[in-house]
């Protein structure tokens, strides 16, 4: 089958705006970035004593690392079709991710030092080299499966939510954080055959069936998205009025 270089049609990318804005939007993958925010913030909420300025900080800092910087870095990436790339020259796509990451670095350090948040460096190491091991695939593209996706973008995010509220790892903390890995690895598992569907021309006679494979990923994947950003808005709202 042949394969389509554009994703503007994708139900995350809204129809309205300039093209470039659009794009941009796309670029974000805001549904996901969401789940990840969700979970840095269901990390947060499973503290005995929640600080606030901390929850905002980590959200922030995952907006800035993940939403901006690791998707810029991914439309940098491989050889393989990066459409979201062929909008942005790549100068304008490491402008904005060395900017959102060096944002994403100031805030953590400024935590570090006047927190003494001594092992959320740990998170800040692991992530960086995420953030461009994954991205970039390095390594022969090793990083760049759904196993580590699941690690860097599902555990690692709710264990810097904790960690930033109590500078400690506990049990409960990390078996949430690997529920949330498990939920990740559902994501990435529906959103892969589901690009590949909507990249690709449908061969004769394979319009219906594939449009139907086709919108069944697309319920898992609004499904889940907006599942977990529900579950971190509901932990939120709940501990905020307790």
């Amino acid at each position: 089958m042949e394969e389509l270089r554009d994703r503007s049609s994708e139900w995350f990318v809204p129809r309205w705006g300039p093209s470039k804005f659009r794009i941009f939007v796309g670029l974000l993958f805001l549904p996901y970035t969401g789940m990840v925010l969700s979970f840095t913030v269901i990390g947060s909420m499973l503290a005995d004593t929640i600080y606030w300025d901390r929850v905002a900080a980590a959200v922030v800092i995952y907006f800035l690392g993940l939403g901006i910087a690791a998707h810029a870095l991914d439309a940098l990436g491989s050889k393989k079709t990066k459409p979201w790339g062929e909008h942005f020259t790549r100068t304008q796509l490491w402008i904005m991710a060395v900017s959102a990451l060096g944002a994403a670095y100031a805030i953590t350090i400024y935590y570090i030092i006047t927190r003494g948040l001594s092992f959320f460096w740990i998170i800040a190491i692991l992530e960086g080299f995420f953030v461009f091991a994954y991205n970039l695939e390095w390594f022969g593209g090793k990083f760049h499966s759904d196993g580590w996706f699941s690690f860097s973008w599902g555990i690692l995010p709710v264990m810097a939510g904790y960690m930033m509220q109590t500078n400690r790892i506990s049990l409960a903390s990390a078996i949430v954080a690997v529920a949330m890995g498990f939920l990740s690895y559902v994501e990435i598992s529906a959103s892969r055959p589901y690009k590949d569907l909507k990249r690709s021309r449908p061969s004769p006679g394979s319009g219906r069936s594939r449009q139907e494979e086709m919108m069944q990923y697309e319920k898992i994947l609004k499904s889940i998205s907006l599942g977990v950003i529900l579950l971190g808005l509901g932990l939120l709202i709940f501990r905020f009025f307790q």
